[in-house]
Formats: structure tokens, C-alpha cells, sequence
């Protein structure tokens, strides 16, 4: 698997020394901003503004050329135009630069010079031993250190608590985006990166560095295309190892939206699918929408992941508590009921409310807001539960209420510091921020804290996972190229551990016939040729014949394949029993432009076609990997034995996707795709009705 590249990554994200190439006397300018932020950060250390036809700039003595500044260099911002950018660097490395930020656009994005030329600072950038951000990027943010090589306009305004949040992105506006959004709930994110067009630094390094940094707990990434498939998994691996959530959105989803992605950042966007399935097994988790990213981020900063999916329901309203229940139970969070005993004490003492679990005190806590706290403690001595959810709509802004709701809340929460609490809740910016830096989740929606608690349990539940084992590839068969028919292919994946019928391969009808004889039952018919992927089209398959017709149904269907296609080269005729009852799957391994040999489940049939039900994880997965993805199918209790059907041998389906995830590995780069459609399911095995290997010359 290929690494993450983090050394050097410090060079940019924490410098003691910048230059800006191209540094501007307006603040507002591109070459002026990070002048401007970098001083308003409190940076301590050297800061060079490079401009020939400035004496000063912004207050700082400027200098005609990196060559005149005295000291040393740790980073240079690049402000000037395609032409410039690459002496830039050579003069920046002159002076010892590690790392440079090249704002600069019109690059890999712009079409084939423009990658020429993004090559050539590459080049020179690798040349000289310097880390590259960008270029076509918005630059770096480091709230640590004040270092502001950026000129996005997310750092204007007041600053909000510092928060142990990195972002990172491939799209600086979008990336800022979500700075913005994240200090109007009151947090200010310890690390910014954009990583433009990933000439060098790209998302999957940025994540993997920012796993190793005390000052990051938990990473918000904005992801357009990945061009380095498994070294993206393995930050998100590195990520997860470090206990530090990565929670990402990923566009590009549809072929529109791919298409501009590749556009935007010259990124490959890959296939979706595949996309989700892997980043969720990798640990990451992935949001849809911007709102849901930051709920999610927010919420994680302030509290972290849940130990748990048990989750307690309070509120005002019996409607609200209806609502929040049936988001809970699509989410997969359960509520346990309060044990009778502590229902019939709180039912005491508030003979109108609702006590088993969601808890409705009604509006009685009006007259008296310890009602709320005896339920809320209620719930948490007995409830068994990892978080709270809350309904109290504006209560928490009102005179009469607000404060002392957040007191009483606060009190009954004492020693269990360790749950979360969620609140359904509306009011004043100042209000909100109140309850906030107490550590409670606000939301006005309550289908979104429900949303956000079942994101934390979720996250909580990989991050508690243990990685993936590693899968021995030294016994698997290697492809020669020859394996271009049905028979060759299943005889291949036999090889590998993989179960077939007993088939023979006939030369004529005669021989057919006699193949037949032998085996004294009905039997299927195969065209055997290379030149014909989909036999049943051509006329090539018949089923159930009967041993005394098949030298006649033999000659028919070579007549109808010679019809149907007539320079196919015919090897024969596949002559095989039939396999009788079972469950059909299809299970698949192909080689993904992004993240290389991935193994795939699904219902066969017509099931794979019309309900798309499949499962995707990255090849090799081990025998308990390949069951996971069994019980992950929508249909999996067809495999059950439903309706007095037999039960599905699902162990020997598992061993049969193992054996074809492992022969994928180890054939990584020579195929396209390797096909078994259908693996017939029976009671006591799994055997491969047909195969197809497609090579990656086609």
C-alpha cells in the first residue's frame, strides 16, 4: 500500500521564517493578505515581503529578491504570475527554503501546458528537497504559530475559542467555507489547508500530518477526487490509529459532478461507490451535506465520539419525543426503557408526564424546572444510556427559564461529564453561545441532533474497531493471459481455492454426448470461445438436456453460434451437471482506477440489476471480512432459508469471496475484471456456475 507523504509537510504548515514573492502594500491584495494575517496572528517569526519596487510594505522592510533577505528560509509564498513562479523556487531553495505555497493558478487545471509547466515545479521542488502546497491553492493557516500564508477572507472578522479542528481541502473557497461556519457556532479550527491542485502535498498527506499533531483532535476534509487510492487509506488508517476522527464530504458523485471535479483540480474523482465503501471501512466518515459536516465536526470537538448507541429522549413535547424516536430507530440508536421502579418515582412527583423512555415532563417544569433535572438524572443513573437528547424549543432563551434551565441541566449532569448532551433548542446567538461553551449540542432541528448523536456513535464504533489483518498472498495463482474462456477461467480460480462442478470441455457434439453418458444426468451446454463474452446471447447455453439429446442440442447451437457470430473461434463445448437448487450472488473483483483491486458482493440476477444491492471492500479481505460483506446485503435472509427453502451455506460463499479477493491482490495491475456470475449458494458449498476474466489489454 502506498504511504502518505508527511515529512517535510512541517516546512509549510509550521515555518519559523516565510517570504512572500509578489507581497503587496494593500492589505486587501492577494500578496498583501498574508502580510496583513500573518501580523494580526502575532507570528513570531521572520516575515520577508519580496518586491522590488517597495522599500516597505505593511510596515516591514521589503526586499528586491530572496536573494537579499539575510537569513535563512523555512517557506516562500508565491504571489506572482507562471512565469516568475519557478525562479521563485530556485531562489528560495538558494536561501535553504523547505517548503513553498504557491498561490499561483493556470496550471494542471488549465489543460497540457499548464501541467507542463505545474511538472517543471515539481521537478524543481524534488530537485532541491522542498515540499510544494498547491499550486492554484489557497494556502495554509496555523492558529498555533499566527503563520497565514493565505489570502482567503475566512480570517477576517473576530476570532471565536480556539478549537482542536483541522480542516483541509481541495477547494480553498469551500474549505473556508466551513471555517466560517464552524466559528459562527463559537470554534476557530487550529489548522487550515488547501491543497489546490496536489502537484506535491495532497489531501491524504495533509490528513496523515495532521494524525500526528497534539493540536488536532479531529479532522474536517473536503475532497473534489483522490489520485493515490490506498495512500488515502492509509491516513484515514493513521487517523483512526490516533483516535482522531476524519469526517470529509466528497463531490463528484454523479458523472456531472465528476467531470467537475476534474476540471477544478485536475483530481480524478473514481467511482463513488466504491469511494464510500472503502473510506467507511478505513475509518472515515462521510457526510452529504455541508450542514451535516459541520454538526458532526462541532459536536466531536466538543465532546467526541460516543462510547455507545444507547440514547435517552427528554423533552417538552410528546409529539417532538414521537419525532425523535422514529429518527433514532432509522439511525440505528436504541432507547431503553427507564426500569419501572424509577418510572413509578418520577411519575410521583409529575402525575401528568410520560416516564419510560422518550421522557415527556410536559409543561409542567414551567412551574417547576426540577422536574427537568429529576428526569434528566433519572436517566442517566438508570437509563443505561451514552447520550441525552433534548427537546426544550426557546426555553433556553427565555428570562424566566434560560439561565436556570442551564443550571439545573448542568447539576443533574454532575458526574456523568462523560455523556453527551444534546439539545433541541432556539434562541439568541449570545444564548446559543452560552449553552456551547458548556459543552451541549444545540441544534433548532431535532432531527438533526438525532442526526449528530447517531453520527458520534457511529464514529465512536470505528474508531473502536480493530484494523483490518493482513491476508497472505504467496500461495494465490498468478494470470498468464491464457485464461480468455469460461473453462479457462474457472479452471484458474480453482487454483486459488475456488469451487467448480465437475466439467469437461468437448471437442464435438459426439464427445459431448459422451461426457454426458458418464455422468448420467441432465446436463448444461457451454459454447466454449474467447471471442464470445455473453454466450446466451449468441445461442450458446442450453440447460437441462438430457444425456440421449445432447449430441443433437450440440449441433444446434454450434449452428446457431456460427449464425449468431460468425468469426468467433470455437474451442468446444462445456458440458457440466446441473447445479440444482440455491441462492445465486455475483461476486466480482476489478482493478479501480483510484483504489486499485476491489472485491465486490451482490445478489445475482435479477437482483444485482434492478436493486443494485452490492458490496464493495478493497481486495484482500479475510474470510470474517467477506462475511461482513455477506450480512451487509440488503437481501442477505435470502441466504436464510426462507419460506422452507434451504439454508444457504454462507461460510462456503465466504471462503469463495476470500479466495477471489486474494487472487485479485495478487494479480494487482493485470486485469480489468474477474466475474463469477453466479456463485450458486447451496446447502453444503459454493460453486461457480460461470466465470469471466477480463486482462487489462482487454
Amino acid at each position: 500500500m502506498t504511504a502518505p507523504r508527511i515529512a517535510g509537510i512541517d516546512a509549510v504548515l509550521a515555518p519559523r521564517s516565510v517570504a512572500i514573492v509578489g507581497a503587496s502594500a494593500d492589505p486587501v491584495r492577494i500578496g498583501g493578505r498574508p502580510i496583513r494575517y500573518t501580523k494580526l496572528g502575532g507570528f513570531a517569526g521572520g516575515l520577508y515581503p519580496i518586491n522590488p519596487n517597495r522599500a516597505e510594505i505593511q510596515g516591514l522592510k521589503a526586499y528586491a529578491s530572496l536573494a537579499d533577505v539575510p537569513d535563512g528560509l523555512d517557506c516562500v509564498v508565491v504571489a506572482v504570475p507562471p512565469d516568475l513562479a519557478l525562479p521563485a523556487l530556485g531562489a528560495a531553495a538558494a536561501k535553504g527554503a523547505r517548503g513553498a505555497v504557491i498561490f499561483t493558478a493556470n496550471y494542471a487545471e488549465a489543460g497540457p501546458e499548464g501541467l507542463r509547466r505545474q511538472q517543471e515545479l515539481v521537478a524543481a521542488a524534488r530537485a532541491h528537497g522542498m515540499r510544494l502546497l498547491g499550486p492554484n491553492c489557497l494556502g495554509v493557516y496555523n492558529a498555533a504559530t499566527g503563520h497565514a500564508a493565505t489570502f482567503g477572507s475566512f480570517l477576517e472578522g473576530e476570532r471565536a475559542a480556539p478549537a482542536p479542528i483541522g480542516i483541509v481541502g481541495q477547494s480553498g473557497a469551500y474549505a473556508s467555507y466551513i471555517y466560517v461556519l464552524l466559528r459562527k457556532r463559537g470554534l476557530d479550527a487550529a489548522r487550515w489547508l488547501a491543497t489546490g491542485n496536489e502537484a506535491d502535498i495532497t489531501v491524504a498527506d495533509a490528513i496523515a500530518h495532521m494524525a500526528g499533531d497534539d493540536g488536532v483532535k479531529v479532522i474536517a476534509a473536503y475532497v473534489e477526487g483522490v489520485k493515490d487510492g490506498p495512500a488515502f487509506l492509509a491516513a484515514l488508517g493513521m487517523a483512526r490509529a490516533a483516535a482522531k476522527p476524519v469526517v470529509l464530504i466528497k463531490v463528484g458523485r454523479s458523472e456531472g459532478g465528476a467531470a467537475a471535479a476534474m476540471s477544478h483540480t485536475a483530481s480524478l474523482a473514481g467511482d463513488d461507490k466504491v469511494f464510500e465503501a472503502l473510506v467507511r471501512e478505513a475509518g472515515g466518515y462521510r457526510t452529504h451535506t455541508t450542514e451535516e459536516m459541520v454538526d458532526v465536526t462541532e459536536a466531536l470537538a466538543r465532546r467526541g465520539p460516543l462510547a455507545g448507541n444507547r440514547l435517552g429522549i427528554l423533552t417538552i413535547s410528546g409529539g417532538a419525543g414521537v419525532l425523535m424516536t422514529d429518527d433514532a430507530a432509522d439511525r440505528g440508536l436504541v432507547l431503553p426503557p427507564l426500569p419501572a421502579a424509577t418510572q413509578a418515582r418520577l411519575k410521583a412527583d409529575n402525575p401528568l408526564g410520560s416516564f419510560t423512555n422518550p421522557v415527556d415532563f410536559t409543561a409542567q417544569a414551567v412551574n417547576d424546572l426540577n422536574l427537568v433535572g429529576h428526569a434528566l438524572r433519572a436517566i442517566l443513573e438508570d437509563g443505561g444510556v451514552d447520550a441525552v437528547a433534548g427537546f426544550v424549543m426557546t426555553w433556553i432563551a427565555s428570562p424566566a427559564t434560560g439561565e436556570r434551565l442551564q443550571a439545573v441541566l448542568g447539576e443533574a449532569m454532575r458526574g456523568f461529564e462523560d455523556r453527551v448532551m444534546a439539545l433541541a433548542a432556539s434562541g439568541p446567538d449570545h444564548v446559543l453561545a452560552a449553552y456551547r461553551a458548556k459543552g451541549f449540542i444545540l441544534n433548532e432541528d431535532p432531527s438533526r441532533v438525532i442526526a449528530t448523536l447517531a453520527a458520534l456513535a457511529a464514529i465512536g464504533r470505528m474508531l473502536r474497531e480493530p484494523p483490518r489483518p493482513a491476508v497472505g498472498l504467496d500461495d494465490m495463482p498468478r494470470l498468464t493471459g491464457t485464461e480468455t474462456t469460461e473453462a479457462a477461467a474457472k479452471a484458474f480460480l480453482v487454483k486459488a481455492g475456488l469451487q467448480a462442478l465437475p466439467e469437461e470441455v468437448a471437442a464435438t457434439p459426439d464427445a459431448a454426448a459422451a461426457i454426458a453418458a458418464r455422468l448420467g444426468r441432465p446436463v448444461a451446454l457451454k459454447i466454449v470461445s474467447a471471442d464470445i463474452a455473453h454466450k446466451s446471447d449468441a445461442g450458446g447455453v442450453a440447460l437441462g438436456i438430457a444425456p440421449a439429446d445432447v449430441a443433437a442440442r450440440s449441433r444446434a447451437m454450434l449452428a446457431a453460434v456460427a449464425s449468431a457470430a460468425p468469426d468467433a473461434r470455437i474451442d468446444g463445448i462445456l458440458v457440466g451437471p446441473m447445479a440444482g437448487d440455491g441462492v445465486e450472488l455475483i461476486v466480482a473483483a476489478r482493478t479501480d482506477p483510484v483504489f486499485g483491486p476491489v472485491v465486490m458482493v451482490g445478489l445475482g440476477g435479477v437482483f444485482v440489476e434492478v436493486m443494485r444491492d452490492v458490496v464493495f471492500r478493497a481486495a484482500p479481505v479475510d474470510e470474517a471480512g467477506a462475511r461482513a460483506m455477506i450480512d451487509a446485503l440488503k437481501g442477505r435472509a435470502l441466504l436464510g432459508g426462507p419460506r422452507g427453502r434451504p439454508v444457504a451455506d454462507v461460510a462456503a460463499a465466504a471462503r469463495a469471496i476470500a479466495a477471489l479477493s486474494r487472487v485479485a491482490a495478487a494479480n494487482a495491475g493485470s486485469f480489468d475484471t474477474i466475474e463469477i456470475n453466479p456463485l450458486l449458494v447451496r446447502a453444503g458449498d459454493a460453486v461457480m456456475l460461470d466465470a469471466l476474466i477480463t486482462r487489462k489489454d482487454g
